[in-house]
């Protein structure tokens, strides 16, 4: 009895927090390819930053993977990689300024991390053709002798 007068008093003396959101509308839609849930109008939320990551507080959170690399800093080395136009419906031009060509390839994934295409960089500027992909977003990486050097995320429209 003790024991449980005790703990009804620690459980009635503790804060219980709950998400909290207000909201202009949102609902469910589904369809033959799946369905999403949304919110719109969100007014009350708060982001909480620490030492070890970020945190948002809400009711739609978006879920996306972001892919972290580069090339070291090093004296004499100046490397400027660009892809466009991005968004595209077709052609990716991807353009390599300031570097060597040789062992320079590319890959291009899709979300769920399949190769979906390869290639060697031969040129200063290398078209890949998107034109038989489904729209999505795909990671193109450039690869030097097994070592990545930069990603793009691409859009497919």
């Amino acid at each position: 009895m003790k024991y449980l007068l005790s703990f009804l008093l620690i459980l009635g003396l503790t804060k219980v927090q709950a998400q909290e959101a207000i909201s202009a509308s949102g609902g469910n839609s589904s369809g033959s390819s799946g369905s999403v849930s949304y919110t719109v109008g969100q007014v009350a939320y708060d982001t909480y930053s620490g030492s070890t990551g970020t945190v948002s507080q809400g009711v739609q959170q978006p879920f996306e993977i972001l892919i972290v690399s580069g090339l070291e800093e090093a004296i004499g080395v100046d490397l400027e990689i660009e892809t466009y136009p991005n968004p595209s419906s077709g052609i990716i031009n991807l353009k390599v300024n300031n570097y060597k060509l040789t062992d320079l390839s590319y890959k291009l994934y899709d979300l769920n991390g399949d190769l979906i295409q390869f290639g060697k960089i031969i040129n200063k500027e290398t078209a890949i053709t998107l034109e038989k992909l489904p729209s999505a977003i795909y990671y193109l990486r450039i690869i030097d002798n097994q070592k990545e050097l930069k990603s793009f995320k691409i859009i497919k429209n």
